[in-house]
């Protein structure tokens, strides 16, 4: 597949992530977009991000979630050097009094 048609592919599911309206639609789309395994790394790796965001320790955050170190240095270098996707989230989370660092790897 050409460049031109990935591209399109990329932005044709982000759109349809755009039309989602509310928690229960995304989990939904989620839950039929992805594998378990898929998920729960993609939580994990947020829920890196937001630890590293509020200044947590790489070794509190191995505690917390148990995410390898490789894959918290990962997280830390998208925080650092990435495309500001985690901070623009942050930033709204935030503002709504939703951004909750406290929750554990599964959310609860």
């Amino acid at each position: 597949m050409n460049k031109r048609n990935r591209k399109q592919r990329r932005d044709n599911m982000y759109e349809a992530i755009l039309t989602l309206e509310t928690l229960d639609e995304c989990k939904r789309f989620f839950d039929d977009l992805c594998t378990v395994t898929e998920l729960q790394a993609m939580e994990q790796r947020y829920q890196v991000a937001v630890y590293l965001s509020e200044g947590m320790i790489y070794n509190d955050i191995l505690d917390k979630t148990g995410a390898s170190s490789a894959t918290i240095s990962r997280v830390n270098r998208s925080l650092q050097y990435g495309a500001d996707g985690y901070e623009i989230a942050f930033k709204r989370l935030r503002a709504a009094g939703k951004l909750d660092g406290g929750a554990d790897e599964a959310g609860e």
